[in-house]
């Protein structure tokens, strides 16, 4: 077969590429889709890249990620166990590509009656991006349960120190 470059054949590959280059500066910080809110994230967020994962299933991804969240937002973790009655609680996927990207969100569960709340964890998901690459599963679903207390700072259901009994 013969594959000469025609001026049209020139065009196409021009036209591919400028495609695909728009297509990567959509993926830069900023609203992806399933998000509930407008929240974006700044450029740099955490600056270093993350460590890779080596996690063989989804299932044990979850413990990766969940880590990284927490790495990104130390002081906004709550030590100890939750009190009895949190102020919200969402279950949200989000799809992130082999190198940790996020590609979309899809909330399972959302906070509807908060908001704020579901705004500030679409935010600090999207700047704890790049999160780690998973090297045996390339792109992956990582599901958790984000367990809000009034004061502002959560913990992951993987990672939680249980809550408190209730009277």
């Amino acid at each position: 077969m013969n594959r000469q470059l025609t001026p049209r054949r020139l065009a196409l590959a021009a036209s591919a590429l400028c495609s695909a280059l728009w297509l990567a500066g959509c993926g830069s910080p900023g609203a992806v889709p399933g998000q509930l809110s407008e929240a974006t994230a700044e450029r740099g967020a955490l600056g270093a890249l993350p460590r890779t994962s080596n996690a063989a299933n989804a299932r044990d991804y979850r413990r990766d990620a969940a880590r990284h969240v927490y790495d990104a937002n130390r002081s906004r973790i709550y030590g100890g166990q939750l009190p009895p009655m949190l102020y919200a609680v969402g279950t949200l996927q989000v799809n992130l590509d082999a190198g940790g990207k996020v590609v979309s969100m899809h909330w399972m569960r959302a906070p509807k009656h908060a908001p704020e709340v579901i705004a500030e964890i679409e935010r600090m998901v999207l700047k704890a991006a790049p999160f780690p690459a998973a090297t045996r599963l390339g792109a992956v679903t990582w599901t958790d349960t984000w367990l809000w207390d009034k004061s502002g700072r959560f913990q992951l259901d993987t990672l939680t120190e249980g809550q408190q009994q209730g009277d």
